[in-house]
């Protein structure tokens, strides 16, 4: 997938429905027509949704409105459509959209003015003001058909003008991750992780319920690609990454090159399969004995086309971490919790293989070190090295996505990564205070059932998961 198609502001279908009996009542009046300040309303709207790209059919005031509207917001491909009663309005155009529309996420407005621009309606030019306002009647009636055309994916929001826009820019962050989940591609090299049966998912519920396509990569590919990168491309990631961290005294520089190469082909797979989110069996025997070691290093492509590369064949991980990608344009890391210390209410986590070391941040702290869990094994790099790093310090969201029986979980919560020294060999890690006693924080994880991976994230993005799942029907947990 291009990367433009997913760095792009969320496309919005605007459906605006009107009453056609109020139209032209008022002409003469020095504020107009009913439909010239419905007219008006439109484009007050509109200059408050600059956030977005809008296709926008005209004001719905008859049924053939609401087909153009429909024809429109379909050949446009918009991710998600506003939904608003400029006032009461008959409602036949409503339903008949509620029903042909094909299913795409609706967030249905209702906007409140903060104050009424007239005190009673015995003149004709306040009696159209007060048509004009009856925005509260108009949704009310419209909200009874929602159930009955059996609509799905409609979320209602009501507030004023700038607290709704609020929410349709989360709304809206979600809705586009829904769109482009449903053209991307995983990139699965090149199997299930035997060692974690947890991790597994069906990849074809994952198309049908999330939807990117599953692509089952074979090692001998991986190989191939190996053998294709040139000793110059090989000694220019070499001098960048060289370039840019120190590297320990033990470090052997024939398996530094054996990593980078490593890392350099799953780069240039990825791109080659048009591979948006790449789950890697780093651990895999198999992968040892094409490569010669696991990959150490998270190459510069993955961020620059907003894409993931995601270790131990967990698939589940590797969503959750593309969906914060997406939600987010930020460096995600990839992690597992380790252990509790009570005393000090926070607990390590980290994990070893590609990380994220990229953070543009946090360069400083990145050091290229040995894979201890592995030096001493037979592999032909045994021991290659890796961006070993302390995650950065600050409020972090971590969030994991489950699949179980057909339905999928998403779990997120809030941790302080703290400040400090790398202190975990072989592990790119932090230590972890949550918002809440971090035996509480586990134990509510625990009761719902997870994994061991969570995708982890600069910034509070809880209001932007909780609208994915809605969007999605994944079962939202929040922690804490």
């Amino acid at each position: 997938m291009k990367v433009n198609d997913k760095v792009r502001k969320a496309k919005a279908g605007l459906l605006l429905v009107a009453s056609p009996r109020f139209k032209n009542l008022g002409e003469g009046l020095s504020r107009g027509t009913y439909g010239e300040r419905k007219a008006a309303d439109v484009e007050k709207i509109k200059e408050g949704l600059d956030f977005l790209d809008i296709e926008y059919p005209g004001i719905i005031y008859e049924r053939e409105d609401a087909e153009k509207a429909m024809r429109l917001f379909f050949d446009a491909k918009v991710d998600f459509v506003i939904a608003e009663f400029l006032s009461w309005s008959e409602d036949f155009a409503w339903i008949r959209f509620l029903r042909d529309m094909p299913e795409i996420p609706i967030i249905f407005v209702n906007a409140a003015k903060p104050k009424m621009t007239f005190e009673d309606t015995l003149d004709e030019d306040d009696f159209i003001d007060y048509l004009c306002s009856g925005t509260l009647v108009g949704s009310l009636e419209a909200s009874g058909s929602v159930p009955r055309t059996e609509r799905k994916n409609l979320h209602t929001v009501m507030g004023t003008r700038e607290e709704v826009n609020e929410k349709i820019k989360v709304f809206a962050s979600a809705a586009k991750v829904r769109s482009i989940l449903r053209h991307s591609n995983i990139g699965l090299l090149a199997n299930y992780n035997e060692a974690m049966w947890s991790t597994y998912m069906d990849p074809y519920r994952i198309f049908i319920k999330i939807g990117p396509e599953i692509h089952f990569l074979p090692y001998s590919v991986y190989g191939d690609v190996i053998d294709s990168i040139t000793k110059e491309e090989l000694k220019a990631y070499c001098d960048e990454l060289a370039g840019r961290y120190r590297m320990m005294d033990d470090v052997e520089y024939s398996k530094f090159e054996g990593s980078a190469i490593a890392s350099l082909a799953l780069a240039k797979l990825a791109k080659d399969s048009d591979t948006d989110l790449m789950v890697y069996n780093d651990i895999d025997t198999a992968t040892f004995k094409v490569a010669g070691c696991r990959a150490g290093f998270y190459h510069p492509w993955f961020n620059e086309s907003c894409s993931m590369l995601v270790p131990e064949a967990d698939t589940g991980a590797g969503l959750i971490c593309y969906i914060l990608k997406l939600l987010t344009g930020k460096n995600i890391n990839f992690l597992e919790p380790f252990h509790i210390e009570d005393d000090l209410g926070t607990f390590a986590g980290g994990h070893a293989g590609p990380n994220d070391h990229n953070d543009p941040e946090w360069q400083e702290n990145v050091v290229i070190a040995r894979d201890v869990r592995f030096a001493k094994t037979h592999w032909k790099y045994a021991g290659a090295p890796f961006a070993w790093y302390r995650i950065s310090p600050g409020m972090k969201t971590l969030a994991q996505l489950i699949e179980d029986n057909g339905k999928y979980k998403l779990i997120c919560g809030m941790a302080e990564s703290l400040p400090g020294k790398q202190i975990l060999a072989t592990y790119s890690h932090s230590i972890f205070r949550p918002v809440v006693p971090v035996k509480s924080f586990f134990e509510q994880i625990l009761k719902i059932g997870a994994t061991q991976h969570f995708g982890v994230v600069d910034g509070d993005w809880r209001k932007e998961l909780k609208a994915v799942s809605e969007i999605m029907g994944f079962e939202y947990y929040e922690v804490g």
